[in-house]
C-alpha cells in the first residue's frame, strides 16, 4: 500500500512540555506546516499560554476555541441523562472530552485543507483510542500520527533535553514536574502516573486542585436547589444558569464541601489496570440530585431498563465510541424517557457528603393516596395474596421436582 504524504498536520495542543516537543518534532520530522488546536473546556492555566508557545514555535495557524458550553450541553449532559458510570465509581470526565476535541480538530483540518492530525496521548492510555476513534468516524480518510507509539522520546528527561536543544522554553514547574500526571475539564481533573502506580501509594493530599479535604471542610452543612427540566438541570437555588455556568457553580458549591474524590483501580480498555484520583464535585452533587428527581418521575419499568443498560453506555463511552450508532441508539432511547423528568431536588452537602431533603415534580408518579401506611379506598390489600401466590408458583414447583 502506498504511503500517503502528509500534507498539512493539525496538533491537539495544550501549550505544555509533551505537546510543545511534539510540535517541533513534527515540524522537523515531516517537514511541513503544523497548525495547532487548543480547546477551552474549562481546564485551568493552559488555555492561555497556548497561543503564545506556538507562535514562538513559529506555528502560523493557531486555532483557539472556547467549548465549554458545547462541552456540557451536548456531551456532559447527554451522558450525565444516562446516569453513566464507569466499574461503579467513575463519572467518565476525561472520556467524555475527547470526542468533541476529536471532532473540532477535524473541522479544522478540513478548513484548512490538512490530511493530518496528531495528538499527545501515550500508546499504553485509553486516550488515544478515544481521539483515533472520534478521528476516524468523522473523516475515515484521515492520517494520524501519534508520535508517542513511534519516536525514541520515551522519558521525561528526553523530553527536556529535547527542549533543551531546541530551545523550547519550558517553566520551571514543568522541570521540577509533580511526581504525577493530571488532566483537566471542566467535568472533573485526573491524576495518574508516577508516584500513584502504587495502589498501597496513599496520594499527597497537597495535589489536589478542586476539592478541600473533609477534615477541612465547613462544620456547617450546606442546602441548595436544582431544578430540572426534561432530563437536564436549569437552575440553581432558583437562579437559571447556562449548562457551563450551572456545571462551573457546582463545582465550586461541591469542591468547598469536599464532594467528589475518588481513589479508584480501573480496568482500560486495552486491559491493563490503571490507578488514578479524580476530582468530580460538580457532576457528584449533579449525579444525586438526578437520581433523586427520576424516582419520582420514571415509572418503575423505565427505571429499572435505564439502569441495565446504564454500565454498557457508559463502557460505550469510556471507549471512545461516542460518535457510534449503538451509543446513538441508546441515547435516543435514554433522552425519550427523560421527556417527563422535570421538578426541584433540594440537597444537603456536608463534608465530602450528599444527601438528598426534598423533591418534587408536577410529572410525579407517587401518589400519597396509594402509598400511605394508613387506610384507603384505592388499593385492596388482599389483591397481594394473589399476586404472590402466582409469582410463587414456579419456586413450589421447583420444591416438588427436588
Amino acid at each position: 500500500m502506498k504511503k500517503k504524504r502528509i500534507k498539512k498536520i493539525v496538533l491537539a495542543f495544550s501549550g505544555g512540555l509533551d505537546t510543545s516537543v511534539i510540535l517541533k518534532w513534527l515540524q522537523e520530522k515531516y517537514s511541513c506546516e503544523v497548525a495547532t488546536f487548543t480547546a477551552d473546556i474549562g481546564q485551568i492555566g493552559e488555555v492561555s499560554k497556548a497561543k503564545d508557545v506556538a507562535s514562538n514555535l513559529g506555528v502560523k495557524q493557531i486555532f483557539i476555541e472556547d467549548l465549554r458550553e458545547e462541552f456540557v450541553k451536548d456531551y456532559v449532559f447527554p451522558m450525565f441523562r444516562a446516569n453513566a458510570v464507569y466499574e461503579g465509581t467513575y463519572l467518565l470526565g476525561t472520556a467524555i472530552a475527547r470526542p468533541l476535541i476529536a471532532k473540532k480538530q477535524i473541522e479544522i483540518a478540513k478548513k484548512i485543507g490538512a490530511n493530518c492530525v496528531s495528538h499527545g496521548s501515550t500508546g499504553k492510555g485509553n486516550d488515544q483510542i478515544r481521539f483515533e476513534l472520534g478521528y476516524y468516524s468523522q473523516n475515515p480518510n484521515i492520517i494520524v500520527i501519534a508520535p508517542w507509539r513511534v519516536w525514541d522520546l520515551d522519558s521525561r528527561q528526553s523530553l527536556l533535553d529535547y527542549a533543551k536543544k531546541n530551545h523550547i522554553k519550558v517553566s520551571e514547574d514543568k522541570r521540577n514536574t509533580p511526581p504525577y500526571s493530571m488532566d483537566a475539564n471542566l467535568l472533573h481533573t485526573s491524576y495518574e502516573g508516577k508516584s500513584l502506580e502504587d495502589p498501597w501509594e496513599r496520594y499527597d493530599e497537597s495535589m489536589l486542585t478542586r476539592t478541600v479535604s473533609v477534615e477541612n471542610a465547613p462544620d456547617k452543612p450546606q442546602e441548595i436547589q436544582i431544578n430540572f427540566e426534561k432530563g437536564d438541570p436549569v437552575s440553581i437555588n432558583e437562579k437559571k444558569k447556562s449548562p457551563a455556568e450551572l456545571l462551573t457553580q457546582l463545582n465550586e458549591i461541591g469542591g468547598k464541601n469536599g464532594i467528589g474524590r475518588i481513589d479508584i483501580v480501573e480496568n482500560r480498555y486495552i486491559g491493563m489496570k490503571s490507578r488514578g484520583v479524580y476530582e468530580t464535585p460538580g457532576g457528584t452533587i449533579l449525579f444525586h440530585a438526578r437520581r433523586a428527581i427520576e424516582s419520582l418521575t420514571l415509572d418503575k419499568g423505565s427505571q429499572h431498563l435505564k439502569d441495565s443498560i446504564m454500565s454498557k453506555y457508559a463502557e460505550i463511552v469510556y471507549n471512545g465510541f461516542w460518535f457510534s450508532p449503538e451509543r446513538v441508539m441508546l441515547q435516543k432511547m435514554i433522552d425519550e424517557s427523560q421527556k417527563i423528568v422535570t421538578g426541584s431536588v433540594v440537597l444537603k452537602l456536608y463534608k465530602g457528603n450528599v444527601q438528598i431533603l426534598q423533591r418534587k415534580s408536577e410529572k410525579s408518579l407517587y401518589d400519597h393516596e396509594i402509598s400511605t401506611f394508613e387506610s384507603d379506598k384505592i388499593y385492596d390489600q388482599f389483591d397481594a395474596e394473589g399476586f404472590i401466590k402466582l409469582n410463587a408458583l414456579r419456586l413450589k414447583l421447583l420444591k416438588k421436582r427436588r
